[in-house]
C-alpha cells in the first residue's frame, strides 16, 4: 500500500526561490568581492525581471492603466501577492502623493538568511526594489526605488520605498511610423 504524502506547493516553491535566490547572492559576493558591486547587480537582475514579470502580470490579471499612484500601489501589492506570496502592507504616504512605501512582515527572500558583519551594507533585497522600477518602466512610469529598513540587518520589518518621478511618453522605436 503506498502512501500519499501532500505538499503545500506554494510553502515549496517559497522555500526553492529562498535556496536559489540565497545561493545566487553567496556566488556574486564570492565572484564580485564587493557589497556594492553585488547590490548594483542584484538591482540590474531585479530590473531585467521586472520588465518580463510586467507581461504576465497583465495577462493574469486583466489589469488596465494605472490611474494614479495609489492605484498603483495596489497592483504592485497584488504582484507581491502572486510572486512571493506575502502581502506587504501600503504605507507611509508622502504629504505630495508621490511616495509611498511597502512595510513586509515576512519576506521569503531573507527567511532562511544571516548576513555576516562584513556583509551588512549589502543590499540583500535590491531584486525587488529592481522588479519594481523594470515592471513600472515598461507602463511608462519613472520611479526610484530603494530598500529604508531591513530585517537581516535587524530591523522589525522590511520596507521598501518607491518615488515617482514622471510619466514616460509614449514613444515609437526608432525607424518605425
Amino acid at each position: 500500500m503506498s502512501r500519499s504524502t501532500r505538499f503545500d506547493t506554494k510553502k515549496v516553491n517559497s522555500e526553492l526561490v529562498t535556496l536559489t535566490y540565497g545561493t545566487l547572492v553567496a556566488q556574486m559576493v564570492k565572484d564580485l568581492e564587493n557589497p556594492d558591486d553585488v547590490s548594483k547587480q542584484l538591482d540590474r537582475i531585479g530590473y531585467n525581471m521586472g520588465i518580463r514579470l510586467i507581461e504576465d502580470y497583465l495577462s493574469k490579471t486583466g489589469s488596465g492603466r494605472c490611474l494614479d499612484l495609489k492605484d498603483t500601489a495596489d497592483k504592485i501589492q497584488t504582484a507581491f501577492r502572486m510572486y512571493l506570496g506575502v502581502q506587504p502592507n501600503v504605507v507611509n504616504w508622502s504629504p505630495a502623493g508621490d511616495e509611498f512605501s511597502f512595510s513586509l512582515d515576512s519576506n521569503p527572500l531573507t527567511e532562511l538568511v544571516e548576513l555576516p558583519d562584513d556583509l551588512k551594507q549589502l543590499k540583500y533585497c535590491n531584486i525587488i526594489c529592481g522588479a519594481i522600477r523594470g515592471a513600472l518602466e515598461m507602463v511608462q512610469l519613472d520611479v526610484q526605488s530603494w530598500v529604508v529598513q531591513d530585517q537581516l540587518k535587524g530591523d522589525p520589518n522590511t520596507e521598501i520605498r518607491v518615488k515617482f518621478i514622471r510619466r514616460l511618453e509614449d514613444a515609437m522605436p526608432a525607424g518605425e511610423d
